[in-house]
């Protein structure tokens, strides 16, 4: 397959064949005014998202909500959108993403930014190039809502952990 807008292509190999996997571009634009950003990377080639980066050092406060800088402007391939995800590094020490996972459609121009929040007393300080969320390709399906009978009436009542534990 040649370079179209799907992006490049990329031959992979296995012990029984050699394929072709196309290798879908996500178009990356530093935001004016500030140093270029690193761009979305993924720490291993295992690594199912590709990290974000803070532009700009920021201090993230307890008990309210920071939108923290990427320097970056993303634009998802057709047919797909983009999904923020927060780094489990993080959380693990007290730092969370309150939008979670955060969908950036594919016609969102601004800059990404990531609203993280402190749970511990005090400040946590954000740095330049700490790796802040991660990004994920997701596809998108042709979708449409009907009206209609979604399952039959059941005893089951409230949501948000009814079934228990």
């Amino acid at each position: 397959m040649p370079r179209s807008q799907k992006g490049s292509v990329v031959r992979r190999r296995s012990a029984s064949s050699s394929r072709r996997v196309p290798v879908h571009a996500v178009l990356a634009e530093a935001v004016a005014g500030i140093p270029p950003p690193p761009l979305p990377s993924k720490a291993t080639m295992g690594s199912a998202c590709f990290d974000l980066h803070a532009a700009e050092p920021a201090t993230l406060r307890s008990g309210s909500v920071t939108l923290v800088r990427t320097g970056l402007r993303l634009r998802a391939p057709p047919g797909t959108f983009l999904e923020v995800r927060p780094r489990s590094g993080l959380s693990s020490r007290g730092v969370l993403m309150v939008n979670a996972p955060g969908t950036i459609d594919r016609d969102y121009a601004g800059e990404v930014k990531v609203p993280l929040t402190f749970l511990f007393p005090g400040e946590y300080q954000v740095q330049a190039g700490d790796r802040i969320g991660q990004v994920r390709v997701a596809q998108e399906y042709p979708t449409r809502f009907e009206s209609g009978t979604v399952l039959p009436s059941t005893d089951r009542k409230g949501g948000f952990g009814s079934t228990g534990r």
